[in-house]
């Protein structure tokens, strides 16, 4: 069996991890394998074991012994995602428009579809339904179609009338 790779790490341990605090999860794993070889760093760590310790698949390990050997920490340090998230199918002024409308307790949405269509029809715009779902979940926490205790247009006075006659009906 082949003995482990045994790199130098320059950065101390303590350096390291306040730069795992300051990125995100994607680039901290990355410096928990540093880490993690920093500390077997006389012994050596082979990639199987490393692997165990962090939780990270051997090849990516592989992947970031590679690149920190060749280009230093810096390189670590930068995803190789470009461009970002999708922008948002629906403008800031459209986003005020529905949670005004999804907010209002007497709008009489009963369901998805009617939103969809009250967005095709005051709004203008023409959005998938699916969309228009996740998008409601994700900004409003809208839920489909749960029933409410009472109905927005009920009149109290009626309800205090009847209360009165069905107490009395029933001890009779």
């Amino acid at each position: 069996m082949a003995l482990p790779l045994q790199i130098t790490i320059t950065e101390t341990i303590p350096e390291l991890r306040s730069l795992q605090r300051k990125h995100g999860e994607l680039i901290g794993k990355r410096l928990l394998v540093l880490i993690e070889i920093k500390k077997h760093e006389k012994t050596g760590i082979s990639k199987r074991d490393l692997s165990k310790l962090t939780g990270v698949n051997h090849n990516s390990i592989v992947k970031w012994r590679k690149l920190y050997m060749d280009q230093g920490i810096e390189s670590l340090l930068v995803h190789g995602r470009v461009g970002g998230f999708k922008k948002s199918v629906v403008s800031l002024e459209e986003h005020k428009l529905i949670e005004k409308k999804l907010k209002d307790p007497k709008n009489g949405i009963r369901g998805y579809v009617e939103l969809l269509e009250w967005v095709k029809k005051e709004l203008s715009k023409d959005m998938k339904y699916i969309t228009l779902v996740k998008y409601s979940e994700r900004h409003f926490g809208s839920k489909i179609k749960v029933a409410r205790k009472s109905h927005v247009k009920k009149d109290d006075l009626q309800v205090e009338s009847f209360k009165k006659t069905s107490v009395r009906n029933a001890k009779k």
